[in-house]
């Protein structure tokens, strides 16, 4: 297998699987197969009983809560011991093991000593809600959300919110920065001095910027990671971006990153 130009998979989830040496292989293995360098595997904190306080706003609506209560699997003491394990061990590529921290808000202080109490090699900081709604959730969030409100409010509310998340210094890197569009709702305007000032941001709290494909393979977007606008901003400007797949499972590791430009 030649060498993926793009190295790297910043982005993939245990999420479908059970915290088991055998699942961080298939993550491993698929990366390999690839010819990836470097797979970078992490679960998001809606997983781990630890976050459920931060989650308060998401539950005040039924749909959201039952959609909450589902996800809620495991102790982060669990995923620790697991990470453990695995760094005993010694793999063609690198792994490294972090976390996808749903950013809202308000819960910086929540966060900090959870955030700092392990030694995580990454940190992924994403915006999932609107002012309490997940945006993403095609069995409800158009109902909710998309169907009710402006988009230009939706899409000044997640900016602002991602623009907190770079700002809160508790993050290495910005997930699927602007993954937003993945219904494709026109925002209304121009995004241009946005993406700018997430660029100047992004150099000046020493975060990576994700190009993340997930939104095309799993919303059907056109974009095959990040909009080439922004894309393009955030290289003049020299944000360090990562190639990431959003993968949930080992078979959409690295999935069209031959088609990033």
């Amino acid at each position: 297998m030649p060498e993926n130009k793009h190295y790297i998979d910043g982005h993939t989830h245990l999420e479908n699987g059970d915290l088991s040496k055998d699942t961080v292989y298939a993550f491993i293995q698929a990366a390999i197969n690839k010819g990836l360098k470097h797979i970078q595997i992490l679960d998001h904190t809606h997983r781990f009983y630890e976050f459920k306080d931060m989650y308060e706003e998401i539950c005040k609506i039924d749909v959201q809560r039952e959609w909450f209560e589902k996800k809620q699997k495991n102790s982060i003491t669990e995923y620790h011991a697991l990470i453990e394990e695995i760094r005993q061990e010694e793999f063609p590529i690198q792994v490294s093991f972090g976390l996808e921290v749903c950013y809202m808000p308000g819960y910086e202080d929540f966060l900090k000593p959870l955030l700092t109490s392990y030694p995580y090699d990454f940190l992924v900081g994403s915006v999932h809600s609107v002012d309490g709604y997940l945006y993403d959730m095609d069995a409800f969030s158009r109902q909710l959300l998309w169907d009710k409100h402006d988009p230009i409010e939706i899409y000044q509310k997640y900016y602002e919110n991602l623009k907190g998340a770079i700002r809160s210094n508790l993050f290495t890197q910005i997930g699927h920065p602007d993954v937003i569009k993945m219904y494709g709702y026109d925002p209304g305007y121009d995004l241009h001095d946005t993406y700018q000032e997430l660029a100047d941001l992004a150099i000046k709290h020493h975060v990576k910027m994700e190009d993340n494909t997930g939104a095309h393979y799993r919303y059907h977007h056109p974009d095959i990671g990040l909009n080439d606008d922004f894309r393009n901003i955030l290289k003049e400007k020299n944000v360090e971006i990562i190639s990431a797949s959003d993968a949930h499972y080992p078979e959409d590791v690295a999935r069209f990153f031959e088609l990033l430009k």
